[in-house]
């Protein structure tokens, strides 16, 4: 489960590339979080002290959020504009590139990684193997279910709004938890 929203995200932000790119962004996104699981993993009891990170990570992923439905929401003008349904709304972009694809999902990495390691971190305690094992399951689904996400928007558009709306709630979820632990910081100083 945990790894569904990072599988949204990546299949978003490659579902906007040609076929053969979007292999290679969905395979670049998931080696960006395999190593930041590991990382994250690494250091996992080190981060649990750094009161305001998960504040970090729900704001970084809002910012991916709103770069996100920025593309659904061109990609929906030129689809509209080239059937004569509307006037495109304005100057065209260029298409999304590979390097906008990896940025926006090493981005989404980021704050969402910290959150499935912490999760599996709590279940495995002072089981390494336990914690090996739920990330290397976490990174192979999300990895699976990014290409098939990708494929599922590309004939049904539609579904991004869905899409966004998980990694929306995903996001303000951070923010939530993030201000209330500031707050108990706050409140027992």
């Amino acid at each position: 489960m945990l790894a569904g929203d990072n599988a949204i995200v990546v299949g978003m932000a490659a579902a906007g590339l040609p076929a053969p790119n979007r292999r290679k962004v969905i395979l670049a996104g998931i080696i960006a979080a395999t190593a930041m699981r590991i990382l994250f993993a690494l250091v996992t009891v080190q981060l649990l002290q750094i009161v305001g990170l998960v504040l970090a990570g729900g704001l970084l992923l809002l910012w991916v959020c709103w770069k996100l439905w920025r593309e659904i929401r061109e990609r929906h003008l030129a689809a509209a504009a080239a059937t004569g349904e509307g006037t495109g709304g304005g100057i065209p972009r260029p298409p999304k590139t590979m390097r906008q694809a990896i940025v926006q999902i090493v981005v989404a990495d980021v704050s969402m990684s910290l959150d499935n390691v912490l999760a599996v971190a709590g279940v495995a305690r002072d089981h390494t193997w336990i914690l090996v094992i739920g990330l290397v399951l976490s990174v192979a689904f999300m990895g699976i279910a990014a290409a098939w996400i990708a494929r599922l928007l590309e004939r049904h558009p539609w579904i991004a709004y869905l899409g966004l709306a998980v990694i929306f709630y995903v996001a303000t979820a951070m923010i939530f938890d993030g201000f209330q632990d500031l707050s108990h910081l706050a409140g027992n100083a």
